[in-house]
């Protein structure tokens, strides 16, 4: 017993270590991305359009992230899962049908800032339990009947462009009344009013901020509980955790249904906190990037959450430039977040290993 728990020490020791890494990495990270873009474009925008730039990659690193986030709660328990990109188109396209229904129901009942306020909220939980249903059909095809795990996520994301893509054409094509909106931006009272970190952090919309409480809540979960330390243990070798009395598909179940709940939240920033519209394959592959964030960061949160705000930083900085440089070509900034990542993946990150039993189905003996 002394042995287990000098062991355990040692592990959180090491995860301890690992995460202050990560936040200071991530600290000079931005850091370095404040010195860049001063000296790309801050002598023709200023201060606050730094500040702006640096704001806007957080936001557009929110569906990335999110992603990512949910690829590290099924891969760490062993379940690969590509089906993602499905999973957040159709939690985009239910955001918004719901929000457009329910904003017309009480929008006459109560006052209509109120009533835009209460759809967004009841889309945003239709959007997430819409996702958690596919994955519901990812976690049981894949674990209870052993599938293929590849074929089984390929097939979600071929559903639900066909479920989605009908549904637009039935329903959501054509003469709508005019939505609720999107989520305001929130000022965190007091710490919205700290020079520009405040700016850059505290003025931000809902689904960002629960982005960056997950982002910590995860790498507790992961490495420092005994949850996390089971999770990890069946995803890298489930027939020890099972020998110690793990059930290792009750782990795969919930990690696999809590990840479907935070690709929810992913497909949902594109109806209710990006654009109060839905069109056909409005994701555009952010799901496949979110993969790639999760392999950059070594399936860590704040590891891949430093990918995504790689995505997040170029597509803002492809913006600010256009406006402000246009003696730059507009293909340097948007090529930049891909040749930063193959530069860090080849040459200081290293070879990224997933979890021993990543994809492997589990064969009870």
């Amino acid at each position: 017993m002394a042995t287990v728990t000098k062991s355990l020490g040692r592990l959180r020791t090491s995860s301890l270590s690992r995460t202050l890494i990560n936040v200071v990495v991530a600290m000079v990270g931005l850091v370095a991305a404040w010195w860049l873009l001063n000296l790309v474009i801050g002598g023709q925008c200023g201060k606050l359009c730094v500040i702006g730039t640096l704001a806007q990659m957080f936001r557009y690193a929110t569906p990335i992230a999110l992603a990512a986030f949910c690829g590290v709660m099924c891969e760490r328990s062993g379940v690969v899962d590509i089906g993602i990109e499905g999973k957040m188109l159709m939690a985009a396209m239910v955001g918004y049908g719901v929000n457009l229904f329910v904003f017309q129901v009480f929008k006459d009942k109560m006052d209509p800032a109120s009533a835009g306020t209460l759809s967004r909220w009841i889309a945003l939980l239709a959007a997430v339990l819409s996702a958690m249903l596919l994955q519901a059909l990812h976690a049981v095809v894949s674990i209870k009947f052993k599938s293929d795990q590849i074929i089984s996520g390929t097939v979600i994301n071929i559903l639900a462009i066909g479920i989605t893509g009908f549904l637009y054409r039935q329903f959501l094509a054509t003469n709508l009344p005019a939505g609720p909106g999107t989520f305001p931006i929130w000022e965190v009272p007091g710490l919205s009013k700290i020079p520009i970190l405040g700016e850059i952090f505290f003025k931000q919309q809902p689904l960002t901020y629960i982005m960056f409480i997950l982002v910590f809540v995860i790498q507790y979960v992961l490495f420092f509980t005994p949850w996390g330390l089971r999770t990890r243990s069946v995803g890298e070798h489930p027939r020890a955790a099972d020998t110690l009395g793990i059930n290792v598909f009750q782990v795969r179940y919930v990690s696999v249904m809590i990840g479907g709940l935070i690709a929810g939240l992913a497909g949902a920033y594109y109806t209710l906190q990006g654009v109060d519209v839905f069109n056909p394959l409005m994701t555009n592959g952010a799901g496949f990037i979110g993969l790639a964030a999760m392999i950059f960061g070594k399936w860590n949160p704040f590891g891949a959450l430093m990918g995504a705000l790689i995505f997040g930083l170029g597509t803002s900085v492809t913006a600010t430039v256009s406006i402000f440089r246009p003696d730059i070509p507009s293909q340097i900034p948007q090529m930049l977040p891909y040749v930063l990542t193959i530069i860090v993946l080849a040459g200081v990150v290293g070879r990224a290993i997933p979890p021993a039993a990543d994809g492997q189905p589990y064969e009870k003996q």
